[in-house]
């Protein structure tokens, strides 16, 4: 089969949009990009078999794949599927700590356990993602339950943008959390994904 692009990003759809943007900075056309639904996230250990399937169906036509994903709760089974297979996916726990960079998040982790984190996309769906799954908007009573332990809520933003951060404002308010704000752009992301391109530029 002839192949078509040089690399291949299979990415949650929760960082798609900065994988999508970091391709149009780096201007590089011969890089696709599929994603998978950030929904998996409430059932973390579908994702290893979700990833496996899109690496399996992909690997003859392209001379290079790279995962955007961190482990993301799979409790390093998505890194054996990868490690079978060659393919190296981004630094990291999960999207927090490569879009923080992970001396950040150590840091804030440090700082204040009990922090909640929300990205952009977070703060785009949280009542779906956050509200939704847990069942709040049905059983409000379970918010000790769930975020008793909580004492602050860090937004993590990827952009600039006053209307992302009300919405991160108001998901605090929800949760009863103090709120902070910290910019990060797309972290560690890009010099990942450049790495992983250069890498497929270099095998062509």
């Amino acid at each position: 089969m002839k192949k078509t692009a040089s690399i291949l990003v299979i990415t949650c759809a929760a960082v798609a949009r900065e994988v999508n943007e970091i391709k149009k900075l780096g201007q590089w056309a011969r890089m696709d990009l599929q994603s998978i639904s950030a929904d998996l996230h409430a059932t973390p250990e579908k994702i290893p078999r979700a990833v496996a399937d899109k690496i399996d169906q992909a690997h003859d036509t392209y001379d290079h794949i790279f995962v955007a994903y961190g482990d993301c709760g799979t409790s390093g089974e998505l890194d054996k599927v990868l490690e079978e297979r060659g393919v190296s996916r981004l630094p990291g726990a999960h999207c927090y700590d490569f879009l923080a960079g992970h001396e950040t998040y150590a840091r804030l982790q440090e700082e204040e356990l009990g922090t909640f984190y929300l990205t952009d996309f977070l703060a785009r769906h949280f009542d779906r993602l956050v509200i939704g799954t847990l069942g709040l908007d049905r059983h409000p009573e379970l918010m000790l339950t769930y975020f008793g332990n909580y004492t602050r809520l860090v937004y993590l933003a990827q952009t600039d943008s006053d209307e992302l951060t009300e919405m991160a404002l108001r998901a605090a308010n929800k949760l009863g959390l103090r709120f902070e704000r910290i910019f990060t752009g797309t972290g560690e992301m890009l010099p990942a994904l450049d790495a992983a391109m250069q890498e497929a530029l270099w095998r062509n």
